[in-house]
């Protein structure tokens, strides 16, 4: 895998739009580049600028859901692990992630996970064709909560407008965060558009197939609310 940074992927005027990610400095670990070199052939796929085959890339025709924006991949592996019959196309652009990701798929021996890392807006537009995503998952994205910085929050009408094309009509997208008001703008968001559906009167309950993550359950102890939103695509 080449390195790969936002910077010199993502064109100067999409830099001044929507993007999927917030860039993080990390360390990456000798275990992680490891990873990296001997599981991207199999498990990463390179943007590129034309549509995407995923059921040639999965080398299978289930389910296929996207996951933008996993983080060390911890959760992702878990939820792939619980669902083994749905192919999870996972997204990030933070280096040490992407290497911790293979590892654990790799230890974990998990065939339904693949990796990009790349800007996830630019893959929405450029690389999904329309009606191929049975799921789309976000799950804590950045709640940037300064009010100045609340522009550059990804769940917003714009950029939702671009995934739900993407998205088979009965698929879902599930977000959740822990941060209320980001909560609450999400919910407006989705429920402004006539093609979805909520599965609830506003958040629904976590489902079974998302794990707790360390920092959830931390905050949770230290009263800290997580909301959780899935909307169905209806039309």
């Amino acid at each position: 895998m080449n390195e790969i940074t936002p910077d010199s992927t993502v064109p100067e005027a999409h830099k001044r739009s929507i993007r999927s990610f917030v860039l993080r400095q990390g360390h990456m670990t000798a275990a992680q580049q490891r990873a990296i070199d001997t599981m991207w052939p199999q498990f990463g796929i390179d943007y590129q600028d034309s549509v995407l085959d995923l059921n040639q890339r999965f080398g299978s025709d289930r389910p296929k859901v996207l996951e933008i924006g996993f983080g060390m991949g911890v959760a992702t592996v878990e939820i792939a692990k619980r669902l083994p019959d749905t192919d999870f196309l996972a997204i990030d652009v933070h280096g040490p992630g992407v290497g911790n990701i293979l590892k654990l798929i790799e230890e974990e021996h998990i065939g339904n996970i693949r990796v990009m890392r790349h800007d996830a807006v630019e893959v929405v537009e450029n690389m999904l064709s329309d009606d191929v995503l049975d799921g789309i998952h976000i799950f804590f994205p950045d709640p940037w909560h300064k009010k100045r910085h609340n522009k550059r929050r990804l769940v917003q009408t714009p950029f939702v407008q671009k995934l739900l094309p993407k998205l088979k009509v009965g698929g879902y997208i599930h977000l959740a965060t822990d941060w209320e008001e980001y909560a609450q703008q999400m919910l407006e968001v989705l429920s402004g558009f006539d093609n979805l559906q909520n599965t609830a009167a506003d958040y629904a309950p976590t489902p079974d197939y998302r794990p707790e993550t360390k920092f959830e359950a931390r905050g949770k102890r230290l009263g800290h609310g997580v909301w959780d939103l899935v909307f169905k695509r209806i039309k």
